[in-house]
């Protein structure tokens, strides 16, 4: 779910639309389903999740790991080129 995550954009809404599949999918996962009314903390401690982060922060995560690899590069690099253009 996360594949190429270094490089996307996301605004507001689609974290809170990444948030939301995260979350149906762990409430599928522990057979519950909305009807009952099974709030996400304890949705994220029957499945053993609470206290891990969500999938945000590991999108977070890696794009700061591809930051710092990217300034690392020579200058030559086209990555580095790109990233750091000025139009």
């Amino acid at each position: 779910m996360v594949y190429g995550a270094e490089v996307w954009q996301i605004a507001t809404r689609e974290m809170n639309k990444i948030l939301s599949a995260e979350m149906d999918v762990l409430r599928r996962s522990a057979r519950k389903s909305r009807m009952e009314r099974t709030k996400n903390e304890r949705i994220k401690e029957i499945m053993g999740v609470k206290g891990k982060p969500d999938i945000i922060d590991i999108i977070e995560k890696k794009r700061l790991q591809w930051y710092g690899h990217v300034k690392r590069m020579p200058e030559e690099r086209i990555p580095k080129l790109i990233m750091e253009c000025i139009p």
